[in-house]
Parts: C-alpha cells; structure tokens; sequence
C-alpha cells in the first residue's frame, strides 16, 4: 500500500510508519492504520460517518478513497486527495469512490522524526560539487560539460536505485509526472519498478548507475582518457537501442526519466565523438579503467544486497513483531502476574486523579537504568494527560552516613508538595540527566532543611513487602509489566489498556 503524500504531508518518517503499520497485529485494517497515527504522535479518533454529514467534518480529515487511506483536504468546492500521489476530486466523485470511515486527526508538536542514518545527500552533494569546481576550473568548457552530463547522470540513476528500498524521491516524481490520472506515472513505475534485467541481483538501472559513476572519474583525468571514454560511449549505443525496444516494443509506453538518461548518453556519444581528441591506445590507463569499473560495479553490488538483506529483515521483523504486539497475548502476560494493591496511593502521584489506567514506577534515583523508564512515563503523561495517572514509587533506606541521598529524596518531596507536578516532574528529569544532587538542590529552591519521609520511607516498606526489590519496575493497575516484552512496548499497547474495562 502506497502513502506517499499522506505521510509527506503529515511530515512522518516513511519507513518507520511504514514498519510500524506492517507491523501491527491488525495489519492492513483501519484500527492498524489508526494506531500507527497515534504512535507516530498523530492523535486521531476514527469514525462511521454517511456522506450526508461529511459536509460538518473539518478541513483536513482522513478517509478511504479507492482502497487506500488518503488525507482530503477541502480547497472551495473541490477536495484534494493525498495518498501514493495528489489528485483532485469534486464532492460527487470523492463519495463514490470513498467508504464511510473517516478519521479525524490532530498533530500533536513533536520533535521532527524525519533522521535516517543512512541520508549521504550532503556526502553527494559535497562529491559533486567539488567535481564541478575541479571541471570547471582545469578542463576545456566541453569536457566539463561532460562531467556535468556524468554527475547528472549518476544523480538520476541515485534516485532510481533508492526507489527499489521504498523511498521516495521527488525528482523522479517531478520528472515523470507526479499528477493523477497521467499515463507518465504509470509508464515510469511500469519501466523502472517492474524490470526483469537481473544479473547477480542487479537490474538494467543499477548498470546506469555503475556506468556514469565510472565515466563521472574517469572525466577527472580528461584528455588523457579520452580514447577509453570514447569506447564506454560507444558502447552506450546497445544500452540506449535495448532501452528504446524494451520501452517501445515490449512494454509499448516510454518512461520520462528512461527517455532522460538516454538524451544524456546521446549528448555525451556526441561530445565524445565530435570533440573529445584523438589520443592513441594506451593499456596502462586500459587496465586501470577496467579496475575502476570493477570496483564501482563492487560497490553497488554489495550495497545493493546489503541494503536488500535489510528489507527482508524488516519485512521479516514486521511479522515477528505482528505477534508480539497481539493485545490479546500482551494481556494475558499482564494479567498472569498476582495483582499488588497499596495503601500509599498518594505520595508522588501526578496525572489524571480520576483516569481509569494507574501506572506505577518502582524505581531508585540511583539506578542507572530508571532514567528511561521515567523518561516513557513522562512521555505517557504527555500523550495522554487525561487518560493515565502515574505514582513514582521509590525504593529509599535511610542511611545516617549518607546525607547527600536523604537531601535529594527531600528535594523531590519538597517539590512535589509545594510546586506544580510538571515542575516536579521536569526536577526528576534534571536529576537523571545531571546525577548532581547540589545542583538539584539548586533547581528545586529548598533551604538546608529536610522534609518528613516518613510517607516515602512506609512506600518502601511496602514496595519490599511486595517483593518489588530490582527497579526500575512499572505495574499497570497494580499488574507488573510482563518480563518478556520490553518497556518500551507499553507504547503499542497504551490505547487499548485505556479502553479494556477489564484491566
């Protein structure tokens, strides 16, 4: 399923939306599309509404139009759909073609989610540019055109082998059109995505790759490899007549950017020919040419399988991970472990009073591994304020020797008294980020005097009596987290806990 437009609208990150949404136990219904929003830190509230009401729904909503969920936008009497590509309906055409789910969203202001550890476009770009100024500065005005060609070239070949791993690349979709109802986008997926070249894995676009990555170094030495680059033009001439037959003859329709890269090998066959000297043969600068072109074509073939192997494990963890995240399973775990009910339900309690969900964090402040277990509750808190509450439960012994943990502990206690709990909750946050209990002490604003921790000593107490020792440990409604799914899985399950009346 194609969401291009929908997820760059929403400014998501494509492949993790796409990894999450796979990956959902309800994969590909509405409630997985749903979830995924609402993981993303899209808040959404999905609904079964007649066409008759949806002229009351809000400017932007989310539907399924033609089998795919897309976001309409009402622009006057028309409405723009966005979902593998943009297309504009007027009010009758978009409720043929959509059914009555529509999804009512609010994007919440997160921290953008758009990094990818693998984004090398200021690595290219940097390459390219440093190509240019060396062309433009040493070599004749043709031969740097033809740089300029061989850098355009590897450009265009780029996007299309990032096509094949799920990204989206805008120039190819400038190029070919990027329009509904146009036969230039099909005719583009239909060239490129659907090729049967295959030789160790690579396909006839992977070889434009390898060929204008070998030409872009080989332009660098200009004019001394004039002779061999007139022989890889030449050669040009089979890619250029096999491209034409497969699109005119096999597949009947042309691709744009296929049409592109043939006017840019043509241009180069012609500068080559007509322009380039007429050096004599010399085996030294043959050998190293052949050389080079086996090490580019290395290149992208192991890049090539590395980054294959790592669809296939994702697509194989998505399915791995469909199973995990079965609420079903997930609250059988929970509710397999002896409920625990305190009497201190008070003492460092912040959230929502009357929610139906309670957490409960057993931690210690000088546990390493409680930072990031404070760090979901607070983000809970923060996706659903009125949803959840959450009682930190801190395991703290008195120790006359150690005066600097019984001045944090009264710092927490003084805070949280007298201050706001965001205020409290943002000192937690400090002390865990700065492990500095003076400065700590400096943030809350307390006097050399301590608090009464008797509240927080009988928590303790209770926490041992109820064998809670190791932390951090969360417990939902007095169930423990289950063992076998990590912390951070309470993530996926947050929205049904809040509606299981059961829990």
């Amino acid at each position: 399923m194609l969401l291009d437009k929908l997820i760059n609208y929403l400014k998501l990150d494509k492949q993790e939306f796409l990894f999450q949404f796979n990956s959902h136990p309800n994969y590909p219904s509405a409630l997985a599309f749903s979830d995924t929003l609402n993981f993303m830190g899209v808040r959404n509230d999905a609904y079964e509404l007649d066409k008759e009401y949806w002229d009351e729904l809000p400017e932007e909503f989310i539907a399924i139009v033609d089998n795919s969920f897309s976001l309409v936008k009402k622009t006057g009497s028309q409405y723009s759909v966005y979902s593998d590509k943009a297309k504009t309906l007027d009010k009758k055409e978009l409720h043929q073609k959509s059914t009555n789910f529509v999804l009512l969203f609010e994007k919440e202001k997160t921290e953008s989610q758009n990094h990818s550890v693998t984004d090398y476009t200021p690595f290219v770009y940097a390459v390219f540019a440093i190509v240019l100024i060396y062309s433009m500065w040493t070599l004749t005005w043709y031969e740097a055109l033809f740089n300029i060609l061989s850098l355009a070239g590897v450009y265009i070949s780029l996007e299309i082998f990032n096509q094949k791993f799920g990204n989206t690349s805008a120039v190819i979709g400038s190029i070919c059109g990027d329009t509904a109802g146009t036969q230039s986008v099909n005719s583009c997926n239909k060239i490129i995505n659907q090729d049967k070249t295959s030789i160790l894995g690579l396909k006839f676009s992977d070889f434009s790759l390898i060929y204008f990555i070998g030409l872009a170094v080989l332009g660098l030495f200009l004019p001394v490899t004039s002779f061999i680059i007139k022989g890889f033009t030449l050669a040009s001439l089979i890619a250029i007549g096999y491209s034409i037959y497969v699109q005119g003859v096999v597949e009947k329709t042309f691709c744009r950017v296929c049409l592109l890269i043939i006017t840019i090998l043509a241009a180069q066959l012609f500068i080559g020919l007509f322009l380039f000297e007429n050096l004599y043969f010399d085996i030294k600068i043959a050998l190293l040419s052949f050389i080079l072109w086996i090490a580019a074509f290395s290149l992208i073939l192991y890049v090539n399988n590395t980054l294959e192997q790592k669809e296939n494990l994702q697509k194989s963890n998505a399915k791995n991970l469909r199973f995990k995240r079965n609420y079903d399973l997930f609250k059988r775990e929970l509710l397999e472990n002896e409920k625990v009910t305190f009497t201190d339900t008070e003492t460092f309690f912040v959230g929502n009073k009357e929610a139906k969900l309670h957490l409960s964090i057993v931690s210690n402040p000088y546990c390493g591994f409680c930072k990031d277990a404070h760090k979901i509750m607070e983000n809970l808190l923060q996706r659903y304020p009125n949803d959840i509450s959450v009682q930190m439960r801190f395991n703290y012994s008195p120790d006359p020797n150690n005066d600097k943990s019984a001045n944090l502990i009264s710092d927490f206690m003084y805070t949280y008294k007298n201050k706001s709990a965001n205020v409290f909750l943002d000192l937690v946050d400090y002390w865990f980020e700065t492990r500095d209990e003076d400065k700590t002490r400096k943030k809350a604003g307390t006097a050399s005097g301590s608090e009464d921790l008797t509240p927080l000593i009988n928590m303790s107490a209770e926490n041992r009596n109820s064998g809670l020792n190791f932390t951090p440990i969360i417990l939902i409604n007095g169930y423990q987290f289950p063992d076998k799914y990590d912390r951070e899985d309470i993530y996926y399950f947050i929205d049904e806990l809040t509606e299981d009346e059961e829990i």
